[in-house]
């Protein structure tokens, strides 16, 4: 690929910012083709089918997420990794059994052949797409994961570079001559008290591969209400509205730190090998 890449993950059954994501790749130039997706289509929010459908419908190439896997396979809970007996698991019980009241054979059919890994070079970089960690599909990665675990990730992957989902906040790290990236997620703001969602664009060139998270802005109204009148837990519909998560339960320190900061992040330039262009 030598053309712009737009990564974006957890649509999380919100139909109005997958509605707006298409809209803004729209104004970009950007096929469904040159779009990537990190799982979890369907969550927390009101429209699992539509959503479904929207994304089936574009053919935007999608990794499987924790919760594609177990709607696929009729589990009991999403799989996401909440500690039972948490506020993100008692919430999930609530947001998982409305889903999967509402997928239908056909969806659960598109989710089984979900790809768990997708491969591509970029700018002559190998990279992998993923949702959560190399060895485990729900497996918690943040910024402030050591440079250690990571390295042990994308080595582990056999690639350069990782793009991947799951914990729902955007980043973007380069360890030594490698790169993690995480797009965030478009249901469901980053924690950081707006209402902002978040999904990347990575423009190859000679020189490199230029990173940018961009801010995506959806009608989170629209969304709040569908969640509330499907009669879901106030938890994730008060989330769109406030810009804040209803539990911090899946989160490291460092991140329950930076709890209500608009989050401010500025390009990462990851330099083919060889050029002198950010050394």
């Amino acid at each position: 690929m030598d053309q712009p890449l737009l990564c974006f993950g957890g649509p999380y059954s919100n139909r109005q910012a997958l509605e707006a994501l298409l809209a803004e790749a729209a104004r970009l130039g950007i096929p469904p083709a040159r779009m990537l997706c990190t799982g979890d289509v369907v969550a927390y929010c009101a429209d699992p089918a539509a959503t479904l459908d929207l994304m089936i419908a574009t053919g935007i190439p999608t990794v499987m997420g924790n919760c594609e896997e177990s709607l696929a396979e009729g589990a009991a809970d999403c799989g996401c990794g909440f500690e039972e007996g948490t506020a993100c698991d008692l919430l999930a019980r609530g947001w998982f059994a409305h889903a999967d009241r509402q997928v239908t054979p056909a969806h659960r059919a598109w989710m089984v052949g979900l790809p768990r890994r997708i491969d591509l070079t970029l700018a002559g970089r190998r990279l992998a797409a993923i949702h959560g960690g190399a060895t485990s599909i729900n497996r918690f990665l943040f910024a402030s994961t050591p440079d250690a675990t990571l390295a042990g990730e994308i080595a582990e992957m056999g690639v350069e570079g990782v793009i991947a989902g799951h914990c729902g906040l955007p980043f973007s790290r380069l360890i030594e001559s490698r790169l993690w990236h995480n797009a965030g997620a478009i249901g469901m703001p980053a924690h950081d008290g707006t209402r902002r969602t978040w999904f990347s664009l990575l423009t190859p060139s000679p020189e490199g591969i230029r990173i940018e998270h961009r801010p995506l802005a959806y009608d989170h109204t629209a969304a709040a209400r569908a969640m509330r009148d499907a009669g879901l837990a106030e938890g994730y519909a008060a989330a769109l509205e406030s810009g804040l998560w209803p539990s911090e339960d899946v989160l490291p320190a460092t991140e329950r730190a930076r709890r209500g900061q608009p989050l401010a992040s500025p390009p990462v330039f990851w330099p083919s090998p060889g050029s002198n262009r950010g050394r």
